[in-house]
């Protein structure tokens, strides 16, 4: 950034919310010589600073290109509306926090992809930062864009925009991402040839290699490749060895209030369970865990390098870590006298153990949070949740007997199959847990017990059992809310909903084409951009942006999709095969539950990888009402 540009943003800061936000120079901030280094990594989180700063995947793609002798990498980070609006207006470009240096500048931007209601960011950014935002129209000076994290598994909406994905863990593929451009930027080879190169590393998507074709009635006829170069199936990449991984040691600190304002140790990648409705469930299988040894030395790194007071154990189900209660009770040993607190977030309603719930309160009391997800035992089954009420009432009773009296339950409204019945019982699961708090006798219980319960819309996503599931329609939406508002009247238990069209819009992203990707143009152009805030979200234009493409946004995401049609996402390998997320979905309708993989492998399809110590060293065969190992 030039000399003027940098004096007008300083006069900026002045004028907008948070400047800390756009200020960088954190402590463990790495600010490395611009030209030191042949490969400049802008990574871009597309909200805004207290999310991308409490986001664990940046920290480690941050450590990890900043290790590299031959690369640097910089945070970039989405613009609140009034930072963006005076950007706009004094002609400020977008920027890396570290050096600010100007974003076009760079020779990689790369966008981690976390949900998909921050698509319209990214091409707020780019165009903040002076860059097309069609990949066709992008020259030779441009920097190569790509993207990766879990919305890259359908890589198709922003297909229009983004130059190569990266699908599957980041650790290894960012290695060989980087080498390649540092490679062909010596060779001085042309951004296509870059491109054909790059389609040969493993886990990479390059989508102007790609062609799509289209029926009469809008479903997908055909998609394959059109350059010998690009693979006709995409494989997602995953590490193995989780212990061996990269992990950072010191973390940025942030000097304004984040979402996670804490240390996070991520103790295992991976979920064994098979919620039915569980995207990330299904596309981060394998389970790796870290081992102990390792766990304890990060803990101790982490510590020193960042003075936080809050350590959070990290994974799908934190309650499945083979050594949980041991590592639980060694970490509270070496910081209990520091004031360190343990918080254990995604823990399951079935494995909550009391003495896990004694030992993380001896410093500090964090907020419980379970997820029954439904309120029926049947629905549970049709979800695959493996959990029971009995389950439940057992957790919140050691909860209130360890001290908390605030508990927050999550639930999803709209799953296939649902019924009036299935939402009563919600309102029911609720009745019960107050009761159970009022079942201690008054000097046991911790006082002012609050029942949060939070029902979110059901989104059907890819590689998911459930991604040929239609979605509620929005009116259907509306009176299950105010069907839950009734049945949710229960004295300390207050409710809470998300907005219906917001998730409505969620399934035609998470579900559609490449035609989307003009859809998210066109509603970018009308002024939508920070969608996921409730205050900025623009549904009217939404709207009318599918009407300028002459979409209808129902056929994304109300339409059940039949088994024999073509998902726009079906030519990316993730491990699970279509054949077994079939079988599941049909065992949803009835009602069958599959076993837990640490149980007995279930045949969905890693077997094929040799990734999967369920499959390469499988238990005694499961005696449940469970299908016994099948491969596809």
């Amino acid at each position: 950034m030039n000399a003027s540009a940098l004096e007008r943003l300083e006069m900026l800061l002045e004028k907008v919310q948070k400047p800390a936000r756009y200020i960088g120079g954190e402590m463990n901030a790495v600010l490395k010589p611009w030209d030191s280094v042949k490969i400049r990594f802008a990574f871009c989180f597309p909200d805004t600073y207290e999310i991308a700063m409490s986001h664990l995947g940046m920290k480690i793609l941050y450590h990890l290109i900043n290790e590299r002798s031959d690369a640097l990498c910089e945070r970039v980070c989405m613009p609140d509306a009034d930072m963006a609006d005076l950007m706009r207006q004094e002609q400020v470009p977008l920027f890396g926090l570290e050096s600010r240096n100007e974003l076009k500048d760079f020779d990689i931007v790369g966008f981690t992809l976390q949900y998909e209601m921050s698509f319209s960011n990214i091409l707020e950014m780019l165009d903040l930062g002076n860059i097309p935002v069609y990949g066709r129209d992008r020259g030779e000076d441009m920097p190569l864009v790509v993207a990766g994290g879990p919305c890259a598994f359908n890589p198709e909406p922003l297909a229009p925009f983004i130059d190569a994905f990266m699908i599957g863990d980041g650790e290894e593929v960012m290695h060989e991402l980087i080498d390649t451009v540092r490679d062909c930027k010596e060779k001085g080879a042309s951004k296509k040839d870059t491109l054909r190169a790059l389609a040969q590393v493993e886990g990479v998507y390059v989508p102007s290699l790609y062609e799509a074709a289209y029926n009469e009635d809008g479903t997908l006829s055909s998609f394959a490749p059109i350059d010998d170069a690009a693979p006709a199936v995409v494989k997602k990449r995953v590490v193995k060895n989780l212990s061996n991984a990269v992990y950072p040691d010191k973390i940025p600190v942030p000097y304004t209030d984040i979402v996670h304002d804490r240390m996070v140790l991520e103790i295992m990648r991976g979920c064994t369970r098979g919620c039915r409705f569980c995207q990330a469930g299904m596309l981060y299988r394998p389970v790796r865990e870290r081992s102990m040894d390792r766990l304890l030395q990060l803990a101790d790194s982490l510590q020193k390098s960042t003075g936080y007071e809050e350590m959070s154990l990290s994974s799908l189900s934190s309650g499945d870590f083979t050594c949980l209660p041991q590592l639980i009770s060694e970490l509270m040993k070496r910081y209990q006298d520091k004031r360190v607190s343990v918080s254990l977030p995604s823990m399951r309603i079935d494995n909550i153990v009391k003495q896990s719930l004694e030992e993380t309160q001896r410093v500090k009391k964090s907020g419980l949070t379970l997820a029954p997800e439904a309120g029926t035992q049947r629905l549970r089954d049709v979800i695959n949740k493996g959990v029971t009420e009995e389950d439940l009432i057992r957790a919140v009773t050691d909860a209130f007997e360890c001290g908390w009296s605030s508990v927050k339950l999550y639930f999803m409204m709209g799953l296939p199959t649902e019924t009036d019945e299935d939402l009563q019982g919600i309102g029911h699961l609720a009745k019960k847990v107050v009761d159970a708090y009022y079942s201690l006798p008054k000097e046991q219980r911790a006082k002012g017990l609050r029942v949060t319960c939070s029902a979110s819309v059901f989104v059907p996503k890819p590689f998911t059992p459930f991604q040929w599931a239609g979605q509620d329609t929005i009116e259907t939406v509306h009176e299950k809310q105010e069907a839950l508002r009734q049945y949710l009247k229960i004295k300390c238990v207050n409710f809470n909903w998300h907005e219906s069209h917001l998730s409505m819009l969620e399934a035609c992203i998470a579900r559609g084409d490449r035609r989307i990707g003009d859809v998210i143009y066109h509603a970018w152009k009308r002024g939508c951009r920070m969608d996921g805030w409730n205050e900025h979200f623009k549904m009217d234009q939404w709207l009318a942006a599918f009407e300028d493409c002459q979409l209808d946004p129902s056929f994304y995401a109300y339409r059940e999709r039949p088994y024999e049609e073509l998902l726009p996402w079906q030519f990316i390998d993730a491990g699970v095969s279509q054949e077994y997320l079939r079988r599941e979905n049909e065992k949803a309708k009835a009602g069958t539950v599959t076993r837990d993989c640490r149980h007995g492998c279930n045949g969905c399809g890693l077997h094929k990888w040799d990734v999967c110590d369920w499959v390469q060293n499988p238990p005694l065969k499961d005696t449940d009402q469970t299908s016994a190992p099948i491969f596809d």
